[in-house]
């Protein structure tokens, strides 16, 4: 009987799983993942009652589970790169960082040491296996897909790794837990980055960035504010810029004069931000974009031509063109303009329902 190490997170996707593996006649064992704990209070961070859900989960279930503490190399591995790319500016996913470095890299070795054949995650997306080749795919329930969080799984990841729920639609997974009676088949989906939970994230920024102020200047160059420090801002943000509702002395009222403000580029050299009016000011659209540091689920680079792409998570996919850059880089060229495209964030390939992965946004052009 083949073991299956489970990643269960307290939530119902990864209980749901493990329920499924079980059906399926796999050895099932439960692995909690805590990694983080630099300020672990129950205010913001729901470690604790995740480790309760999920212990509660595996009773049910009568399944073991482990609590493996990984917060030394989420520190090393995810946390010191997200805080690099906040100061150089940039806006880091870091979910997809701790999928390729915790959850696929050391939660895998982990399981294996355990004699796992396969490890399995809660995540909404599939492996298909073609000629000795795995092919990572969006989960059918497109309003839960997560392979944009995945593109930087590899053949070997790939290769040991089930997604049970990657074939249901939420409302399914949630029936199923109802069904079966687990503890946690109503709780709310978890938001946030992992590490930082639902708490302020400036806040919880200050902590570690220093905070360097300088001017706010709008497209035709006039200082209209001071920013806090250009870690704290990324591109296409309207919220919490800080700049209220300025308009011209005697400007009509109507107009574009009352526009919100959106944060549209940042002058690193110069430390300054800079906003424009408008959703659609040109300065927030952009045909092409370059990205580095590309990882590829197949292992090489797809052909030149014609895919689509996400330049974030919550997005259609957009049809674009793919050329090679230098070293590991790429080019996209959409047809039609992107919205906010933000250097740090990921730019992740597809063909059809084909998950081909993708690298990080280093810059765009109108």
């Amino acid at each position: 009987m083949t073991r299956v190490v489970v990643g269960l997170s307290g939530g119902v996707d990864s209980a749901v799983s493990a329920w499924l593996l079980k059906q399926q006649g796999y050895e099932v064992v439960g692995i909690f993942m805590k990694n983080w704990e630099d300020d672990d209070d129950n205010e913001y961070c729901s470690s604790r009652q995740d480790w309760l859900d999920a212990a509660s989960v595996a009773d049910v279930l009568g399944i073991d589970v482990e609590h493996v503490n990984f917060a030394a190399e989420y520190k090393d591995r995810v946390f010191a790169e997200f805080l690099r790319e906040y100061q150089a500016g940039r806006t880091p996913n870091p979910d997809i960082l701790c999928n390729a470095e915790i959850k696929f890299k050391a939660f895998l070795d982990h399981a294996m040491r355990l004699g796992a054949g396969k490890i399995a995650t809660g995540h909404y997306a599939r492996v298909r296996e073609s000629g000795g080749r795995f092919q990572l795919l969006k989960g059918l329930d497109p309003s839960k897909d997560q392979s944009y969080f995945l593109h930087r799984l590899n053949q070997s990841q790939l290769s040991t790794t089930l997604f049970p729920v990657g074939e249901l639609h939420k409302t399914e997974v949630r029936r199923i837990a109802a069904e079966i009676g687990l503890p946690n088949a109503k709780k709310k989906d978890s938001t946030g980055i992992c590490f930082i939970g639902e708490r302020p994230f400036r806040e919880f920024l200050n902590r570690y960035l220093a905070n360097r102020p300088g001017p706010i200047m709008d497209d035709r160059g006039r200082t209209i504010g001071e920013h806090v420090g250009l870690s704290f801002y990324t591109l296409g943000q309207r919220k919490g810029i800080g700049i209220g509702g300025l308009k011209e002395r005697g400007a009509p009222r109507g107009g574009g004069d009352h526009d919100p403000w959106f944060v549209a580029r940042k002058d690193i050299e110069h430390n300054t931000l800079y906003v424009v009016q408008g959703h659609d000011h040109p300065w927030l659209l952009a045909h092409t974009l370059t990205a580095d540091d590309a990882s590829w689920v197949g292992g090489a680079a797809p052909a030149v031509g014609a895919l689509a792409a996400k330049t974030r998570y919550r997005q259609e996919d957009a049809a674009c063109t793919l050329t090679p850059g230098t070293g590991d880089g790429f080019s996209l060229c959409f047809d039609a303009a992107q919205w906010a495209v933000t250097p740090g964030q990921s730019a992740v390939l597809y063909d059809g329902e084909v998950c081909l992965g993708g690298g990080v946004i280093a810059g765009s052009e109108a």
